[in-house]
């Protein structure tokens, strides 16, 4: 009998996984770094973008949980602190700051625009840590966490993997999109993906207090 899928934490998971890895929020900052390069190499420095993403997540996925063992941190404690560092990012995609807790250091991304086009920038600061940061990190240990059997594995796998398939697209006509995305349009939905981030860290903080607290009232 094959595993029955939880479409509904599929679902909540898709959600989350686009709020943190926002194709559209990566977008600026992939433009101002490949500035100068043809067409060509930006739909190339965006494929390597999406496969270095893919290849984080993956590690993350496989090796989060030994990694939280190894230090003896229950995924529930990873639980708390994974939402406050949401809770930071959003605050940040809100207030129009961003965050150094989700972007790549101002220094960084300053000596990136400023380097030749023939630098690859595509790991860092793109994939690493603008695409795949402590946000991404610790949604991919939380769901992962969550998932309890292959089912939610698989699901949580394809919610990332639909993400970077649409990040994939997005930076690969980056120039294009580019072009028809008005500065409002991009303020609108990172103020929109902010919103969805916050909820998320109170949910993920609530959800881990209660775990613990009911830990601690049963010993």
């Amino acid at each position: 009998m094959e595993p029955r899928v939880d479409y509904a934490f599929f679902i909540a998971t898709l959600g989350g996984a686009f709020a943190i890895m926002n194709p559209f929020v990566v977008l600026p900052l992939f433009l101002a770094v490949t500035h100068g390069m043809s067409p060509a190499q930006q739909r190339h420095a965006g494929l390597r973008v999406a496969f270095f993403s893919a290849v984080l997540c993956a590690v993350v996925a496989i090796s989060g949980a030994a990694i939280l063992k190894f230090f003896g941190i229950s995924v529930d404690d990873f639980r708390v602190a994974g939402g406050l560092v949401l809770m930071t990012i959003a605050m940040g995609m809100l207030s129009g700051s961003g965050s150094p807790a989700h972007e790549a250091p101002a220094k960084a991304q300053a000596m990136a625009v400023q380097e030749p086009p023939r630098a690859d920038v595509s790991f860092y600061p793109l994939a690493f840590p603008m695409v795949v940061g402590p946000g991404t990190i610790t949604a991919i240990i939380v769901y992962m966490g969550q998932a309890r059997d292959m089912a939610g594995k698989t699901a949580v796998a394809a919610a990332f993997g639909l993400v970077l398939a649409g990040l994939a697209v997005v930076l690969f006509f980056a120039s294009t999109i580019g072009r028809h995305m008005s500065q409002t349009l991009r303020v609108i939905m990172t103020r929109l993906m902010g919103m969805i981030v916050a909820a998320m860290g109170v949910q993920m903080i609530a959800a881990g207090l209660k775990a613990i607290l009911n830990r601690k009232s049963v010993v």
